[in-house]
């Protein structure tokens, strides 16, 4: 959904991304490589200094680390991911889809669903994350989006798509930050992911009558106020 965030932090909004583990061990790079890429790919994600100017916010990432390839959904990760929310205030979480095959994805995504309901728990103390003084009050975010991030070869079924006309660039450039990942050396495997997913962004943005689009799901009724925002054919 980098093209969404980048959209985000243009107009305005308080974008903070949430990496729950370094993603390491794996096959190709180390802890400090991997988080290096991962600050790059948010500066990448971040508004231009005319957008900065214009009321634009840069996207800002911390680190939960829970330990790769073992995430389990307990009450100690469930309360480390509410003290963050309760810490940032958050209105709308943004996690991925519930079906997939990595277990990592899985138990991240019961994890934030969780989270989301202990967040606005009173009379318990959630612990204070890293790079914050205190946390706010129990908060209740309004939204939960699944963004599509899965091992399983299905085809997305988005309740929506967001326009991502203008941003799919960023994505791709944030995308490229990881360089051990996804460049021809050192892992010609990965190589073309980039390519194929402004594919999906092109196609997905078919489907709504932009230049690209990046789909999501709801499990919730979405409420609209009118149709003056809606992007159609």
């Amino acid at each position: 959904m980098g093209g969404t965030i980048a959209r985000l932090a243009s107009q305005g909004h308080d974008v903070l991304l949430c990496d729950v583990t370094d993603g390491c061990p794996t096959p190709i790079g180390d802890r400090s490589t991997r988080l290096a890429e991962a600050d790059e790919a948010a500066h990448r994600l971040s508004p231009t200094s005319d957008e900065l100017a214009k009321g634009g916010k840069p996207v800002r990432r911390v680190l939960l680390d829970l330990k790769n390839r073992e995430v389990q959904h307990t009450i100690e990760a469930r309360h480390r991911l509410a003290g963050l929310i309760r810490a940032h205030q958050a209105q709308i979480l943004f996690v991925p889809h519930p079906e997939d095959a990595h277990p990592d994805h899985l138990a991240v995504t019961r994890i934030a669903v969780d989270a989301r309901f202990d967040a606005k728990l009173t009379k318990i103390q959630m612990p204070t994350p890293a790079g914050y003084s205190d946390i706010g009050p129990p908060i209740y975010p309004r939204w939960l989006f699944y963004y599509y991030c899965s091992h399983l070869r299905r085809v997305p079924d988005p309740t929506f798509c967001i326009d991502t006309t203008g941003f799919a660039g960023r994505k791709k450039s944030a995308i490229e930050a990881y360089r051990t990942q996804f460049e021809q050396s050192p892992n010609p495997a990965n190589r073309t992911l980039p390519e194929r997913m402004m594919s999906a962004d092109i196609y997905f943005g078919s489907r709504i009558g932009t230049e690209t689009a990046e789909p999501f799901f709801s499990s919730e009724p979405l409420g609209l106020g009118g149709l003056g925002g809606v992007v159609g054919m």
